[in-house]
């Protein structure tokens, strides 16, 4: 239940939620839009999100590169809400988008260049993305932000600074639990390194070319993805040639997401060594709330190593 002193703090997806919720944990509960299954990519507002919007006093959400259906409601809104655009967050890695397909291995000089040091505090370049080019899924740079513990610490930074603004009565709350969310960050992100470091080695194929700050992060390779964008089904020519591309760089592992279509990945990998697996970048099986941040990274990094180490 919301103490009914605390402010209508209205959240975006799951995973920005779950950061909400840790530094509100005694004082409420923030709302969520993109509720259960739902993607950002596809989702329309329903009514009861608009009424939430209209009560608040707080709106947190990633931009519009990656939330495009919350724009307009977002500038509709009145004056009296305080709207938190997380990936303009100080501290904020950013790598640029990376175009879908068989893209061949990445090379560490050009993840350097965009985006490297995750503690050193500093941004790092398109920290804001033109609004003309939202029309393309993700903008200027990948919007999966989250998917690195030292950006999860960024956004945590900002809310925090957020809602002591806009309720200093419990603004000792929100730091202290600000500094134990900053602590419990720390130790998955020595967690996850752990967990995958025997893997990160071993190339693997993904069906939606979401995890590049998490890949980044830990040293992990990916050899390719199976399509650009989560709606979008490959034609018979694409999957062709990422089975080629799966044979071709000994991809251990090809891995789906809950909702999209598993038999694209058995295609894929047909008279091929690799195995399949599944990766839930978006938290669209996780129940919301404020552990879920630590569910979909340990399950991301769990999942990676069950199925590389049995490949």
């Amino acid at each position: 239940m919301r103490a009914a002193d605390a402010p209508v703090v209205v959240t975006s997806i799951k995973p920005i939620h779950s950061l909400v919720s840790a530094i509100m944990q005694g004082v409420g509960e923030p709302e969520l839009i993109v509720d259960g299954a739902a993607s950002p990519h596809t989702y329309s507002l329903k009514p009861s999100n608009a009424r939430a919007l209209q009560e608040a006093k707080v709106v947190f959400w990633t931009g519009p590169g990656l939330e495009a259906f919350l724009e307009k409601p977002l500038e509709a809104l009145g004056s009296d809400a305080s709207v938190v655009e997380l990936d303009n967050a100080p501290g904020l890695v950013k790598l640029p988008f990376r175009e879908g397909g068989a893209f061949e291995p990445h090379d560490d000089g050009v993840h350097e260049a965009a985006g490297s040091g995750h503690d050193d505090g500093h941004g790092h370049g398109d920290k804001h993305a033109h609004h003309e080019e939202h029309e393309h899924e993700h903008g200027a740079f990948d919007t999966h932000l989250w998917l690195d513990p030292m950006n999860a610490k960024a956004m945590a930074a900002v809310i925090t600074t957020t809602l002591v603004a806009a309720d200093p009565a419990n603004a000792l709350t929100y730091q202290a639990n600000a500094k134990a969310l900053d602590d419990r960050l720390t130790a998955l992100d020595k967690e996850i390194a752990a967990t995958v470091a025997p893997v990160k080695d071993k190339p693997f194929v993904v069906f939606h070319d979401a995890y590049q700050y998490f890949e980044h992060r830990y040293g992990i390779r990916v050899a390719g993805s199976i399509t650009v964008s989560p709606e979008t089904i490959p034609g018979a020519e694409r999957v062709s040639e990422i089975h080629r591309k799966v044979g071709e760089l000994g991809a251990t592992c090809v891995f789906a997401e809950p909702q999209f279509e598993p038999r694209l990945v058995k295609v894929v990998i047909e008279g091929t060594s690799a195995k399949s697996g599944v990766l839930d970048p978006e938290a669209a099986t996780l129940k919301a709330g404020p552990d879920l941040y630590f569910t979909l990274m340990r399950g991301i990094a769990d999942s990676m190593k069950a199925c590389l180490s049995s490949a």
